[in-house]
């Protein structure tokens, strides 16, 4: 179990989380939605560990958030974080040095899924391409929580559908997945629950099944909802 209570990060005047109160529970898919600029990349970060909050408190599995979780929680930013002169193989080999829950095996697969040579240098990668690699390098790790802040950004419908069919084959009972993505068409088809928010606060979360049977409406309907004009792509 994976619990936020009160949570708030400030960044000097600015308040980029606002008292969010979360319990996330293993064996769900947990799709993140908001405009930029909501809380999502921040809440994530203090997850995992990366940095601290203001107030409030964050537990994994009845333990504060602190270095020994690392080992527990894989984050996958949006911004790239490989070396230049690493090569896609490399790249794997860092991550097997770092985290004993990485399985080279799985790297490989994954990147063989993904059409990624090992053999690549990580600049010369496209947009498209880096995204592939990182999605591939934090899902071959074991962990207990995945975060993948934006997985979709970048990437082609094709490889897209591809990277759906990964999460949802990673999905387990023992496994919290959380993704954020502006793409909120697609995580409906990979989630089962959805957490909104907006201007740094949680405004609603929903079992989407349960969205579905009682009101009959879909994570889309809801998000033009609560966000309006100024949701952005959707």
């Amino acid at each position: 179990m994976l619990e936020c209570k009160n949570l708030v990060k400030r960044f000097g005047s600015r308040t980029a989380v606002d008292d969010v109160s979360l319990t996330l529970a293993p064996g769900h898919i947990y799709a993140m939605l908001g405009p930029n600029g909501s809380g999502k990349t921040t809440w994530m970060k203090m997850v995992a560990g990366l940095i601290k909050p203001t107030a409030g408190t964050i537990t994994f599995e009845g333990s504060p958030i602190n270095v020994k979780t690392r080992k527990d929680i894989a984050y996958m930013s949006t911004e790239p974080y490989f070396y230049n002169w690493m090569s896609v193989r490399s790249v794997g080999k860092y991550y097997q040095d770092f985290f004993k829950d990485f399985s080279m095996e799985r790297y490989q697969r994954l990147l063989e899924r993904m059409d990624l040579k090992e053999d690549l240098k990580t600049k010369a990668l496209s947009t498209g391409m880096m995204a592939k690699l990182k999605i591939a390098v934090t899902m071959a790790r074991a962990s207990k929580v995945i975060l993948l802040d934006e997985p979709l950004n970048g990437i082609d419908l094709i490889a897209r559908e591809e990277i759906i069919r990964i999460i949802k084959e990673a999905s387990s009972p023992s496994l919290i997945l959380v993704l954020s993505s502006h793409l909120v068409e697609e995580l409906e088809n990979v989630s089962d629950q959805a957490i909104f928010l907006k201007n740094s606060h949680l405004v609603a979360s929903y079992d989407i099944a349960a969205l579905h049977a009682s009101e009959g409406k879909t994570i889309v309907d809801r998000y033009r909802e609560i966000y309006g004009r100024e949701g952005g792509e959707y």
